[in-house]
């Protein structure tokens, strides 16, 4: 089962990885820091080792965001992001993996998870 990991984040602490760039974040004494850091990248190993991870890819500021929309025919590119949140798409994960239990459980492990949130969605396939 494939699921996408939405990881969110704020944009006017916008950076990668994001929980370094939090107000929480900052404040954290470097030996916190690394730990998260670490953490992220014990994950990303464990999932590349297991054949879990299929991509983990950090996305560009929203400020760089562009929104296309066809109306009769017609294109019209506007700056994004799409939508006005607190909070907008950072990066994402693809995983496959067995159960929607161990989706959840990597989920919970990125250190965004923490601060903002984490978005875990099934990927559609067709029968």
């Amino acid at each position: 089962m494939k699921y996408l990991l939405l990881i969110h984040s704020n944009p006017l602490t916008w950076g990668h990885p994001s929980f370094l760039h939090t107000e929480e974040g900052r404040k954290l004494p470097k030996s916190a820091r690394d730990a998260l850091s670490a953490q992220l990248e014990k994950l990303l190993a464990e999932l590349s080792e297991r054949g879990e991870l299929v991509v983990a890819e950090p996305l560009a500021a929203p400020s760089r965001t562009k929104v296309v929309r066809v109306r009769d025919g017609v294109r019209a590119t506007t700056d994004g992001p799409y939508s006005e949140a607190k909070e907008q798409l950072a990066g994402v994960f693809i995983v496959d993996v067995d159960s929607p239990e161990r989706a959840e459980e990597i989920a919970a492990r990125i250190p965004e998870a923490e601060y903002f949130g984490v978005e875990l969605r099934p990927i559609s396939v067709s029968d």
